[in-house]
């Protein structure tokens, strides 16, 4: 399954979060990843490569082909493709991953439904309510624990010690395998988790700057500068079309979602909602509840007042938030460092004039805004339905995912060709990739290089893509890429000043979820998303906040909070 993602991002991802799941015989949202972008590898060993088993017993092949087809089947929700190159009309059953994977690996893929991403948990909810679920599944933490509790996921010790490539390895053990263990219970591994570098998930503000330059404003700095450069936005015709038709901050009605959301507004005030930092005390506190919080949410509902919000944001999902963005309705959004790669690049595209420029987050009463870091950056689990025949097709899957980025396939594997890389699925990405890319391109360019070595796959793609704008050439693609993945002062290099100047919080739980988290934790956020909502559209009362926080303590929000806190201690 895929996350809502851009998840941005070609070979990066974001993130965000969409969904996609998968099935032998026989999906995911950051959230998430944020939806996207997402990374895919740096090492350009093949996944093909021999074990190293004696001679007697020669060890399986990563991409063994089946003699006879077996039937993969996955469900889908998905978003347009990030690549205007793409062939017009194409479909996820008509991705040429799908045909590629039967040609190699005589694995038939078969959608049981696609739907649009922001359908995709309403569809997923009633196939889980009726049991109809597919064979393999990438899953969001609440769901793999979910499924995990009712023992319907395989165990994959067997096929991930067998099949699991050479790069496969590499990247679920990247971090001494400590990921990989969150999801072995008794023995038994139920999941592979498909992780990244936790600042992938950085806030950072994206601003036209050709309206700055319009209307003869310097880029704000304080979260008051922030504020006066959306009214100018709103009230001063920055597009010069002499109507009354733009407002100034991009927002949808999931608050906290995979993008084009209030999280850094949120954190800009010091304010983490549905994440755990640590209290003065040392404990873990939620997010949900707490006075900066009511704050922000104060600070929305003066916006919404203003018109800095879209009146109708409350209405809008993140592919119609987007839109606007696309159509030059809004000038200021808060993101992350894929956003040149989508959906900046398809507003530069409708406008060439249009120069998107990151910034970071404002300062907010003298205080310098932090985002936030996960504990972990998750993008999904991988994992296997209990009645699954062939289990290790999922691990065969995820090495054909990193095949196909191998030099040897540079040419094939192209959006033009047909090639949707986040309509595939399983995908686990190298942790690193987009730092060592970063690393790489540039020393490229410094040292005037024509070419680039292909130690990993992806670098010559990028380079190639650098130095088709740096030649100035229009094509937005080729921009995208380069404003978020190589530009010093761009998404990527923005976020690693960001790590540098340590201008983060950590949220630091990152475990499965709490018994209680699992009974509770979808009535608890419903309860926040409305009540937040409410709060920004003046619909509550003064007192709305406090009401809730009360309510979300007795609903089980104080035992959740006993919960992680004891998985906190265990950890110190």
């Amino acid at each position: 399954m895929t996350r809502k993602t851009i998840s941005g991002l070609a070979a990066a991802m974001m993130l965000s979060t969409t969904i996609l799941l998968a099935a032998c015989s026989s999906n995911d949202k950051e959230e998430q990843a944020s939806q996207p972008p997402a990374s895919t590898q740096a090492s350009g060993e093949s996944p093909s490569a021999s074990g190293g088993a004696p001679a007697e017993t020669p060890a399986a092949d990563p991409l063994g082909k089946y003699e006879e087809p077996i039937t993969v089947t996955q469900v889908m929700g998905f978003n347009p493709p990030q690549d205007s190159k793409t062939p017009k009309g194409l479909t996820p059953e008509k991705n040429a991953y799908v045909s590629k994977l039967k040609e190699m690996l005589n694995i038939d893929l078969k959608y049981l439904w696609t739907v649009p991403s922001e359908q995709f948990d309403q569809k997923f909810a009633l196939a889980v309510s009726s049991g109809d679920l597919p064979d393999v599944m990438s899953l969001k933490l609440l769901d793999f624990e979910s499924f995990r509790q009712q023992d319907q996921l395989a165990d994959l010790t067997e096929a991930y010690e067998k099949y699991a490539s050479p790069t496969l390895k590499k990247y679920l053990e990247s971090d001494g395998g400590r990921t990989l263990k969150m999801f072995t219970y008794d023995g038994k591994l139920l999941g592979l988790p498909s992780y990244e570098d936790p600042f992938m998930s950085s806030q950072i503000l994206w601003i036209r700057q050709d309206w700055l330059d319009k209307l003869q404003l310097q880029p704000p700095t304080t979260l008051e500068e922030l504020e006066q450069v959306a009214e100018a936005f709103v009230k001063n015709d920055p597009d010069g079309n002499n109507k009354n038709d733009t407002y100034g901050i991009s927002m949808n009605k999931e608050l906290i979602s995979w993008g084009f959301d209030a999280r850094g507004l949120f954190y800009t005030m010091g304010a983490y909602p549905k994440a755990w930092t640590k209290g003065s005390d040392g404990k873990l506190i939620p997010g949900e509840i707490q006075p900066e919080t009511k704050a922000a949410l104060e600070k929305m509902n003066d916006w919404y007042k203003k018109g800095i919000l879209d009146k109708e944001f409350a209405f809008k999902d993140i592919n119609k938030a987007v839109e606007d963005v696309v159509a030059g309705k809004v000038g200021i959004t808060f993101g992350e460092w894929w956003d040149p790669e989508w959906p900046l690049n398809l507003s530069k595209e409708k406008d060439p004039k249009a120069e998107w420029k990151p910034f970071p987050l404002p300062s907010y009463n003298g205080n310098p805004g932090l985002t936030l870091v996960p504990g972990l950056r998750l993008n999904w689990v991988v994992t296997a339905n209990k009645k699954m025949e062939h289990p290790e097709a999922v691990v065969k899957m995820a090495n054909f995912y990193h095949e196909m980025w191998l030099p040897k396939y540079q040419e094939e594997n192209k959006p033009e060709n047909g090639y949707v890389y986040n309509w595939y699925e399983p995908r686990i990405y190298n942790p690193l990739n987009i730092d060592d890319l970063y690393t790489r391109v540039n020393a490229a360019l410094k040292a005037n290089q024509d070419t680039i070595d292909a130690e990993n796959p992806e670098a010559p793609q990028l380079f190639a893509n650098a130095k088709k704008f740096l030649s100035g050439d229009p094509d937005t693609t080729a921009w995208g890429f380069y404003n978020s993945r190589v530009k010093e002062d761009g998404g990527w290099g923005l976020t690693r000043k960001i790590k540098e100047e340590k201008k983060f919080v950590y949220n630091e739980f990152y475990g499965t979820p709490t018994p209680t988290q699992v009974e509770r934790g979808s009535s608890l956020d419903k309860l926040t998303d409305e009540t937040y909502l409410k709060i920004i559209m003046g619909s509550g009362k003064t007192d709305e906040f406090d009401k809730y926080a009360d309510s979300w303590k007795k609903l089980g929000g104080d035992e959740i909070a006993e919960e992680v806190n004891a998985w906190y201690a265990e950890r110190q």
